[in-house]
């Protein structure tokens, strides 16, 4: 649980994320390509301000997440990141008048469930490594002592 606000900074950045890359697309207006403007709409949409944010922003998350992974088990953190589709609807109603309707907020509610029921699993894995460790600690005096 002590790496609870890495998860959540990773989930936040990927919902902005998401978010700046919503924004750079409406700005951009609808897509369509050619053969002859095919590579000018890609550079156009990468260099896109609120495209190019998105991105490094994404990459900031990945960077978190790449952290996180290294720190906690991947079924412990991976799940975590279903918040990020809460963050995502509940800022889409807001900035872009997005549909949140029954459903959504249903789902939502589901996503937050499990969410919690998957961090209190990691609760109860900090508990039994703590009792490890503590055993760990006996058997290692239990050896020096009778080394003396």
């Amino acid at each position: 649980m002590k790496y609870i606000a890495f998860i959540l900074f990773t989930v936040l950045t990927n919902a902005a994320a998401q978010l700046m890359l919503k924004q750079g697309m409406l700005s951009l207006g609808p897509i369509s390509f050619t053969a002859d403007t095919m590579i000018s709409r890609v550079f156009q949409i990468l260099f896109n301000p609120w495209v190019f944010a998105g991105l490094t922003t994404f990459a900031i998350s990945m960077a978190s997440h790449l952290y996180v992974l290294s720190k906690v088990e991947l079924s412990f953190a991976y799940p975590f990141l279903s918040l990020a589709y809460v963050a995502v609807a509940v800022f889409a109603f807001f900035i872009f008048g997005e549909d949140l309707n029954n459903w959504r907020i249903a789902g939502i509610a589901f996503i937050c469930v499990g969410t919690i029921l998957i961090a209190q699993s990691g609760r109860e894995g900090h508990s039994s490594d703590v009792q490890e460790t503590a055993q760990l600690s006996k058997i290692n005096a239990a050896a020096s002592e009778i080394s003396r």
